[in-house]
């Protein structure tokens, strides 16, 4: 069994589709990075996984569970952080968790036991009694993540959980969610690509309310290149060859699918090039048929970052806003 699954999920905002026949499932045990632009249908899908809203068509599973019919027992599975931390400023930290308990139906010594150990788990202990209106962005996020695990749940699903953050608190709370996937099926969306190459062994892709791609993080890397990325670099000896002249000279050799000239000093002529085959010995044969000096000539591998520009560039027309 799943323990998240998505069957064909729509949802419509006026004549809008935030998702469309959205399907995949997360086995136990998984960290997932959950990725698209804005207007993707992340925040959408993340809020029909919990229960918050109903889809327009399609069916959303919690270990089994159907989110639809039974909200209160998917939520009992699922620890949800939105990405404003839901906590009430007014209240130490203690006394927002100890109401979280109890919205929880959790009895007076499990709140105490949970409170005991999600504090330690999150680094909050030794500030249960200050008031959440004196904390760092940092702290509260931490003790978002808190009420997320306060009454145990197999199934944490975290929207952009380190927005707003300085880098060293990033990395805190980068290392606090590594550490929670250890014993946790995680669902985690965020715009910091490298928390995804840190922290997931896999990751779904969202563009435009569908699914892009989805898998593990290499092989989606491997799926968005499409083949060979080389970065070649030439200057001109005895002959002064213009620009165009060389960038025609590439654009005619076979399999290449994109050449992009990148800046490079006067009486240089450096590139980009895409291709589906390893074309390196006919750019050589290049620099020797036009007398040009071959000044470098690498493969360039291509990280998550580039691999989600690839797979979610676009000229179709403007996505809606997610609520």
């Amino acid at each position: 069994m799943s323990a998240i699954e998505i069957k064909n999920i729509r949802k419509k905002y006026g004549s809008h589709w935030a998702v469309d026949d959205l399907s995949f499932s997360i086995s136990a045990g998984e960290v997932v990075g959950f990725l698209g632009p804005n207007g993707a249908g992340k925040s959408t899908t993340m809020k029909i996984l919990c229960g918050f809203l109903a889809p327009s068509s399609g069916e959303a599973l919690i270990t089994g569970i159907p989110v639809l019919s039974s909200p209160r027992a998917a939520q009992k599975k699922i620890g949800y952080l939105p990405e404003n931390a839901p906590v009430y400023t007014d209240m130490t930290i203690h006394d927002y968790l100890n109401y979280i308990g109890k919205i929880r139906h959790l009895g007076k010594n499990e709140r105490a036991y949970a409170i005991t150990k999600v504090a330690e788990q999150c680094g909050i202990t030794e500030r249960l009694r200050q008031k959440i209106s004196e904390l760092s962005k940092g702290f509260r996020q931490r003790v978002g993540l808190a009420q997320a695990l306060l009454h145990d749940p197999p199934i944490l699903i975290l929207d952009e959980p380190t927005t707003g953050l300085d880098p060293n608190q990033i990395v805190e709370i980068r290392n606090l969610i590594s550490d929670i996937g250890k014993k946790k099926t995680i669902l985690l969306s965020t715009h910091i690509l490298g928390e995804v190459q840190a922290t997931c062994n896999r990751v779904i892709i969202l563009h435009r309310g569908k699914k892009k791609d989805d898998g593990p993080v290499n092989q989606v890397i491997t799926r968005a290149q499409q083949g060979f990325s080389l970065t070649v670099h030439f200057r001109n000896n005895k002959v002064i060859l213009p620009p165009e002249m060389v960038t025609g000279k590439l654009e005619d050799l076979v399999g290449i699918s994109k050449v992009q000239a990148l800046p490079c000093a006067k009486g240089e002529h450096k590139y980009l090039i895409q291709t589906a085959e390893d074309i390196r010995a006919e750019l050589f044969q290049v620099a020797v048929d036009e007398g040009l000096i071959m000044l470098e000539l690498s493969q360039s591998k291509t990280d998550l970052e580039e691999a989600f520009q690839l797979l979610t560039q676009s000229t179709s027309t403007k996505p809606i806003e997610e609520n």
